[in-house]
């Protein structure tokens, strides 16, 4: 981004996605944790990549949103989602790249990405 109308146009494409998801009550929510830790660790461009990787396939029923410390800081980034059925998988360490993936394989396909979990980490 190289200029302040190119982040304002960012910033009211991202506005309308999520608003287009706020009050479906029977979506998967997607929380990245943005506290100064996770912002420090690389956070902010996995909530972007999510955001517009999401928009760019329109995958319907998810909603992101931000969420400050979640608490594992050397876990950062980290990334919740929770199913509407009260079912979370924990993301650890994320990447852009790897942002991509569960966006393909989780919230498209329904499965998770086991080696990007905290569970597989913790093994």
């Amino acid at each position: 981004m190289k200029s302040l109308k190119e982040l304002e146009a960012i910033r009211d494409r991202m506005r309308q996605t999520v608003a287009t998801r706020e009050n479906d009550q029977n979506a998967v929510r997607v929380v990245v944790g943005m506290a100064t830790c996770g912002i420090s660790a690389g956070a902010r461009p996995v909530l972007n990549t999510l955001v517009e990787e999401i928009a760019r396939e329109n995958v319907a029923g998810v909603q992101v949103t931000q969420t400050g410390c979640i608490g594992i800081c050397q876990y950062e980034p980290v990334v919740e989602v929770f199913e509407p059925d009260g079912g979370k998988t924990t993301y650890v360490k994320m990447t852009p790249e790897k942002a991509i993936r569960v966006v393909h394989q989780h919230l498209m396909q329904g499965k998770p990405v086991e080696e990007y979990t905290i569970g597989a980490l913790t093994k």
